[in-house]
């Protein structure tokens, strides 16, 4: 599926909202503490060798933990009852979640995308990307370039901290122009999270552990998301759920209704 191309993006959201905490415009003190802008080695072009033990690992840990099943899950759900629905995952990694879809939906169409050129050319050799549903493409989820409604689902999963605060607005303003949903499944926020560093460790060892406790300090609380979508340039409507094991769950679309006149 090749979908269409869009010429120019919308207006890009206030620099206002690179300053938000990721606990939301309220976090508390020790959740500002708490938060951290070290560069994981996922993140890092200089670490090439570490990015490749860390996605590796991750891959494990989403296996072992069963996170696919739930993430598979949570995306078709928002697609129950379209005939060929059509989606895009972003930040795909190594492509496991659309494995899951394909073998769980009949008809569902994907684009692996991934905004890392090695990342997708390893997909689009490997047994997923020779799926007769499945096209691989490079995609920045903060810049789409594909038509208004080209896909019915985009969705993006245990990769929103990843982004700062005006790409996460970005990719809510993007996401729901390109997709009629944008579905985004993250960490809850917690220190709670931090006693499955030992997992990680163990899946993709000293790398991983270091990415997983740099993750759990970057995660997005649900207020962050609200204050974000308000401001990311675009009319978005965000629900925000908790989900087992320890989910943060995010739907957004773009609001039908006309924006409110001033004094009307």
């Amino acid at each position: 599926m090749t979908p269409r191309t869009t010429g120019r993006a919308e207006q890009a959201p206030p620099a206002t909202t690179v300053h938000l905490p990721r606990g939301g415009p309220d976090a508390s003190w020790w959740d500002r503490r708490f938060e951290t802008d070290r560069v994981e080695y996922i993140d890092r072009p200089d670490a090439e060798a570490r990015c490749r033990r860390v996605l590796r690992g991750l891959d494990r840990f989403q296996r072992l933990t069963g996170a696919y099943r739930v993430f598979s899950r949570l995306a078709l759900a928002e697609v129950e009852g379209v005939p060929e629905p059509r989606v895009l995952e972003l930040g795909a990694g190594y492509g496991c979640l659309a494995r899951h879809l394909v073998d769980r939906h009949p008809t569902v169409r994907i684009t692996v995308s991934d905004v890392n050129p090695a990342v997708v050319d390893a997909v689009r050799r490997g047994p997923i990307g020779h799926h007769p549903r499945v096209d691989c493409s490079v995609v920045d989820a903060t810049a789409i370039d594909a038509g208004d409604g080209a896909y019915d689902l985009a969705v993006l999963t245990t990769s929103l901290h990843h982004l700062a605060p005006d790409g996460v607005a970005a990719l809510l303003r993007e996401g729901t122009r390109a997709a009629r949903t944008l579905l985004v499944v993250d960490g809850w926020r917690s220190p709670l999270l931090l006693g499955a560093v030992p997992l990680m460790f163990l899946t993709g060892g000293p790398a991983q552990a270091h990415d997983g406790i740099l993750s759990v300090r970057k995660l997005y609380g649900s207020a962050a998301l609200h204050a974000l979508a308000e401001r990311c340039g675009a009319p978005v409507r965000l629900r925000t759920r908790f989900a087992l094991p320890g989910y943060l769950v995010a739907t957004a679309a773009r609001d039908p209704r006309p924006p409110r006149r001033a004094g009307g």
